[in-house]
């Protein structure tokens, strides 16, 4: 056996993945000692972080695991200051930035930092930080604009940069993010809730890698494509489909208020949870509205605005409403009735540029596109993956 060496006391900035990529290689730990060459046991205490590898040894590990030596083992750089444009979570005052915890993606060249408060009350409280942010003081000295700061990392600066950040509003591409970690060591995906108009603005503004749409043309009642075609350069673009879902009315279990409709909406006694404007669910509803003679001011409620799909069904499960418009998925998740309205495409947009400079987009769509993921969404309810990975002609 080559020999073992005593993991220094500075093991803290050791970053190890030998288990990460084993494990993603499908190698148990004496299958991987037996090609490399060594012992079980040394491969243990290597993962355990018990010893650190010679030189001969992280090579022979490398070559069976056909990847390098630096991806395998590398020092962190966490607590490295960074700066980085601060995309603020609306509400959030000056006093809330102080030791803000924050993701950081960098995108097309460019570091942004958003607080995790923007991921929700509950992945706010599941999702670890990349990074804090730096007193304001020392953050805004010496420079111009405000809206730089500086960010102390609390990760590795490598593996913040394979970070994919996705603007959408459908929940499913959090297990994207668990799926991709399984087939792809540590990478991660970032999902920020918000509708369709403003995750295509975030994209087109350099804020996010991805943006997911779900916006139905009243005219042809094709998904999304006329609507891109009028925001996007063509050619600097791909569309490729998440998957299609089902859209329509949610209502309590027992529909005790005898919803049927978008007519139904403003019988006395109904009180509707919205979402706000520019996102998919809106614009049906308003387009129902419109076909149906009726006007957003004659809805109980039409002001009313949640965040996301599941913000409308856990406030109708709550009580606060009696419908809202969103995804047959939302409604299962919450134990609620749905009433059908439309089945709508949801799709991915992603600059063609990223996908060739991104270290890790490929094998996101990758992702996608796999069984296990396909299964598991199409499980949920209210998924249809046959068209998952497909791309669409802008």
């Amino acid at each position: 056996m080559t020999g073992k060496k005593l993991l220094p006391q500075v093991s803290a900035a050791f970053l190890n993945r030998l288990k990460e990529v084993r494990v993603a290689k499908g190698l148990s730990q004496g299958d991987l000692a037996t090609r490399a060459n060594i012992t079980r046991q040394t491969i243990s205490s290597i993962e355990a972080n018990r010893y650190l590898p010679t030189t001969v040894v992280a090579l022979q590990l490398a070559r069976v695991l056909e990847t390098s030596v630096e991806d395998l083992f590398s020092l962190q750089s966490a607590g490295e200051v960074i700066d980085a444009r601060l995309i603020d979570v609306p509400g959030a005052g000056p006093s809330a930035r102080l030791r803000t915890r924050v993701k950081v993606v960098k995108v097309h060249g460019r570091y942004c930092a958003r607080p995790v408060t923007g991921l929700g009350e509950v992945l706010n409280y599941t999702v670890a930080a990349d990074g804090y942010l730096e007193p304001p003081e020392a953050a805004r000295r010496g420079r111009s604009d405000a809206a730089i700061v500086q960010v102390r990392l609390s990760r590795d600066r490598q593996a913040i940069e394979q970070e994919i950040a996705v603007a959408g509003c459908d929940p499913a591409i959090f297990l994207a993010g668990e799926h991709m970690r399984r087939r792809k060591d540590t990478t991660s995906v970032v999902g920020w809730t918000m509708g369709s108009t403003a995750a295509l603005q975030a994209l087109q503004r350099g804020e996010v890698h991805v943006a997911g749409i779900h916006l139905t043309d009243a005219s042809t009642g094709e998904s999304n494509l006329p609507f891109l075609r009028r925001q996007l350069k063509a050619n600097a673009y791909d569309v490729v489909t998440f998957a299609t879902w089902e859209e329509g009315l949610l209502v309590r279990p027992g529909n005790p208020k005898q919803i049927r409709s978008i007519a139904d909406l403003v019988c006395e006694g109904v009180t509707l949870i919205n979402r706000e404007e520019g996102a998919g669910a809106r614009l049906l509803l308003d387009q129902r509205l419109r076909a149906a003679g009726l006007v957003g001011s004659q809805v109980k409620g039409y002001d009313c605005v949640a965040a996301s799909h599941l913000h409308v069904a856990r406030l109708i499960a709550e009580g606060q409403a009696d419908v809202g418009v969103g995804i047959r998925s939302a409604a299962q998740s919450y134990g609620l009735d749905f009433i059908p309205l439309q089945s709508a495409r949801y799709d991915l947009v992603v600059p063609k540029a990223y996908l060739a400079s991104h270290p890790s987009l490929n094998a996101f769509f990758e992702t996608l596109v796999s069984r296990p993921f396909r299964h598991e969404i199409a499980s949920i309810g209210g998924y249809d993956t046959t068209d998952t990975g497909k791309q669409q002609v802008l």
